[in-house]
C-alpha cells in the first residue's frame, strides 16, 4: 500500500514537474519583484522627505505600491499561464466583459479608488494631519485605496469612504499657521461709561502682552442683549494645534476674569426685572 502511494506520487511529480517547478518559480518572483517594490517606495520617499519636499508623491506612494505590485502579480501569472498553452488574450478579453459587469456592481468601490487618487492628488490632508468634515473631526491615521481612518477626539477611528470624503468641505486645521480667539463677555447694564471703557482697555491689554497673541487685536462693544452688555475680544493666536489652542485661549479667558474682578467689573447672567406697582 505504501509502495502504492509513493510510486503515484514520484509519477505525479514527473509529469507535473514543469508546472510545479513554474509556479515555485512564480512565487520566488513575485516575492521578489515585491520586496524591490517596496525598497523602491520606501527610497523614493526617503529622499524626498530629505529634500523637505512637499510633492504629492509623499501621498500617493502607499497608493501606487499596491498597483504596482498588483501590475506585477498579474504580469507574471500571465506569463506563467501563457508558457503552458493557455491564451491569455482570451482570457484578457474574457476579463474585460467580466470587469464591465463587476463595475456596473462595484461603482462605490471604484469610486473610493477614484476619490482616493483625488485627495492625494490635491493634496488635501495627510496620514498625521488634524482635519474637520462632515462635523466629525479627528487625526489622519491611514489612508488606502477604499477609505481614510481619521481618529476621533473621543479617540474612536472613523473610516469614511474615500468617494465621499472627496466630495465633502474639509477642514485641514494642521495646514493653518494661527487660529482666532473669538470671545463675548457679557457685563451689567449698571456698569458706568468708564468701567466699559476699561473693560475694552483690559482686553487691549492682555492681547498686547500675550506673546502667542498676534498684533491686530480688536476689543469693543458688540451688542445690547436683554440682561448685559455685550463686549467682544477679536484676536488671533500663533498656537495653531488643538491641544495648544485651547490652553491659549482658556488662559486668556483666565486672565479676563481676574482683571475684571480686580477693576469691579461685574459679569452679567439671564436675569429679569419685574416691577410691581403699587395701589393706593
Amino acid at each position: 500500500m505504501i509502495n502504492a502511494v509513493a510510486g503515484a506520487v514520484i509519477k505525479f511529480a514527473e509529469t507535473h514537474a514543469k508546472f510545479i517547478i513554474g509556479v515555485i518559480v512564480n512565487v520566488i518572483l513575485i516575492w521578489g519583484f515585491c520586496k524591490l517594490t517596496d525598497v523602491f517606495g520606501r527610497n523614493i520617499v526617503n529622499r524626498l522627505r530629505m529634500r523637505n519636499s512637499d510633492s504629492p508623491l509623499l501621498n500617493l506612494m502607499p497608493v501606487l505600491n499596491r498597483i504596482i505590485k498588483a501590475v506585477i502579480i498579474f504580469i507574471l501569472l500571465a506569463g506563467f499561464l501563457q508558457s503552458f498553452g493557455y491564451n491569455v488574450a482570451s482570457l484578457i478579453a474574457g476579463f474585460g466583459i467580466t470587469g464591465l459587469a463587476v463595475g456596473f456592481a462595484a461603482k462605490e468601490a471604484i469610486g473610493n479608488i477614484f476619490g482616493s487618487f483625488g485627495l492625494l492628488a490635491d493634496r488635501v490632508y495627510k496620514i498625521g494631519e488634524y482635519i474637520k468634515f462632515n462635523g466629525y473631526e479627528g487625526t489622519v491615521e491611514n489612508i488606502n485605496l477604499r477609505s481614510t481612518t481619521v481618529r476621533s477626539l473621543e479617540g474612536f477611528a472613523i473610516n469614511v469612504p474615500n468617494n465621499l470624503l472627496a466630495n465633502e468641505e474639509i477642514t485641514n486645521v494642521s495646514q493653518t499657521d494661527r487660529r482666532r480667539i473669538d470671545l463675548s463677555i457679557d457685563v451689567e447694564y449698571g456698569t458706568s461709561n468708564e468701567k466699559l471703557d476699561e473693560a475694552c482697555r483690559i482686553l487691549l491689554d492682555i492681547a498686547s502682552k500675550d506673546e502667542t497673541i498676534l498684533d491686530g487685536a480688536l476689543a469693543f462693544i458688540d451688542n445690547l442683549s436683554a440682561s448685559s452688555i455685550v463686549i467682544r475680544l477679536v484676536c488671533y493666536t500663533n498656537q495653531a494645534g488643538w491641544g495648544d489652542y485651547v490652553i491659549e485661549k482658556s488662559r486668556v479667558i483666565r486672565e479676563i476674569i481676574h482683571r475684571y474682578r480686580e477693576a469691579g467689573i461685574e459679569f452679567a447672567f439671564p436675569s429679569t426685572s419685574v416691577y410691581m406697582a403699587k395701589s393706593e
